[in-house]
């Protein structure tokens, strides 16, 4: 269990304190600290975050009630679950009023202990991540904005998207990231692991044509003789990632098996190298990413609705190129510097002409494909007008002066055709039979324009 905050564990008695820690760590929770002194307790309250508190009514000095007071008027974000040998009926109703999520009779059953402490840490993380999203949304800004300085943006939607990743960061829970190709969702998460855990491992692997049993030694590993040919034992990427960020791209891609090992991994939060017949525990945050619709595949029956409620706890969905075309001037200067550096030329400044062409182009294969036109180019570039995209490739993003580019202020027709005249006259270098070629007319006839033109 991925658990960022500690349960805070406070009762007067050695011995329980060592069978509540035992006990909790048996099933997973092992983020614990353990005290005996009411006082330092107050103390650990006031100075640490937590993700919940285990506390004691009768203790010497201050008494469990007096501190469950206390926190609730200082942290009332705090789940509090009271375990006490003073089971009446007066003290529960008293705790539950004074705000505790739980109240416990000693002796506490194991899983009855394990159970409601996870309630608590679910609570603390939705409470957490609620009010780092409001806050967010309601200044507008960024707590960690180096998180996200890989994406070159001037969108709003991607803004609102790098808030709530910052927001649901730290959540235990997987993060689903749709979206077409070449958006960006392997940069989306790369920043989700740079927020949770930046010092810890990031682990990425495409699933896509993995069959069951690649899948299963790819991520879980596997011993020694676990079948022909495993001379020796194998660390899977969950091992790999261990309490960092474990990155499974094109997760629609999986196969129906694969899935449902998938499923245990994110449910039970353990796994089953081949050959082995213990499992492991997992303490790596998923996340997933996919450019295929995962609920229409579940109405259809190509991905297990089980799976995928369990992934979409937290739904990123990145928009399409298209879709915040605003980003295309920011985008183009990026990868015209990059571009630039890379051949080792001056970089060119972008004309109205080409991003008013970019503007126009719907990017099917979105931030990729526009950094591949722009380095495309710019390997052919030899200077003068800058074109993005050869005619056969991108149609509407012909280069430099092969396209019309119109001032704000529209000209006349005659101004118009003037000036197509001029600029074909310069093309065929003032031959006039090859511009009259250029513009479709007789030579003649060009002859006709160009002294209308002399003569205004």
């Amino acid at each position: 269990m991925i658990q960022p905050f500690p349960v805070l564990i406070v009762d007067d008695e050695i011995d329980i304190l060592n069978s509540f820690n035992l006990s909790l760590r048996s099933f997973g929770i092992d983020n614990i600290i353990c005290c005996s002194n009411p006082r330092e307790a107050l103390q650990i309250i006031d100075n640490q975050p937590l993700g919940a508190l285990i506390l004691d009514l009768s203790m010497p000095g201050v008494s469990g009630q007096e501190i469950l007071t206390k926190v609730r008027e200082t942290h009332p974000e705090l789940p509090v679950i009271v375990a006490t040998g003073v089971e009446t009926i007066e003290s529960a109703v008293a705790c539950m009023k004074l705000g505790a999520l739980d109240y416990l009779a000693k002796p506490v059953e194991e899983e009855r202990l394990a159970a409601s402490v996870r309630t608590a840490l679910e609570m603390s993380r939705l409470r957490r991540e609620n009010s780092s999203l409001r806050q967010c949304l309601v200044v507008d800004r960024l707590g960690k904005p180096e998180a996200f300085a890989h994406f070159s943006t001037a969108s709003l939607k991607m803004r609102q998207i790098f808030q709530y990743i910052e927001a649901v960061g730290c959540s235990s829970e997987p993060i689903l990231i749709t979206g077409e190709t070449g958006v960006g969702k392997e940069l989306m998460a790369q920043a989700v692991h740079k927020i949770a855990c930046p010092q810890k491992p990031f682990v990425a692997v495409n699933v896509a044509g993995l069959d069951d049993m690649v899948f299963s030694d790819t991520l879980f590993g596997h011993r020694k003789g676990a079948f022909t040919g495993a001379m020796t034992a194998r660390k899977g990427l969950v091992e790999q990632a261990g309490d960092g960020v474990l990155f499974l791209d094109e997760i629609g891609d999986l196969s129906e098996s694969s899935q449902v090992k998938l499923l245990r991994l994110l449910q039970e939060r353990e796994y089953l190298p081949l050959g082995a017949d213990v499992p492991r525990p997992s303490e790596a945050r998923m996340v997933v990413a996919t450019n295929r619709d995962l609920e229409a595949m579940t109405r259809d029956g190509g991905f297990r609705k089980d799976l995928y409620y369990r992934l979409c706890t937290h739904l990123v969905r990145i928009p399409p190129l298209r879709e915040r075309m605003e980003d295309i001037p920011v985008l183009l200067d990026l990868f015209l510097r990059q571009a630039a550096a890379n051949f080792g030329k001056t970089a060119p400044v972008p004309s109205r002409c080409l991003l008013n062409r970019l503007s126009g182009y719907p990017f099917p294969g979105n931030v990729r494909e526009l950094r591949a036109l722009v380095f495309d180019a710019m390997g052919r570039w030899n200077g003068g007008d800058f074109s993005c995209g050869p005619e056969a490739d991108a149609p509407g993003l012909l280069g430099g002066a092969e396209e019309l580019c119109f001032p704000a202020t529209l000209p006349s027709i005659d101004d118009a055709v003037q000036a197509l005249v001029r600029e074909a006259m310069a093309r065929a270098h003032g031959v006039q039979t090859v511009a009259a070629r250029m513009l479709g007319i007789s030579q003649p006839a060009l002859s006709k324009r160009l002294k209308k033109g002399n003569d205004l």
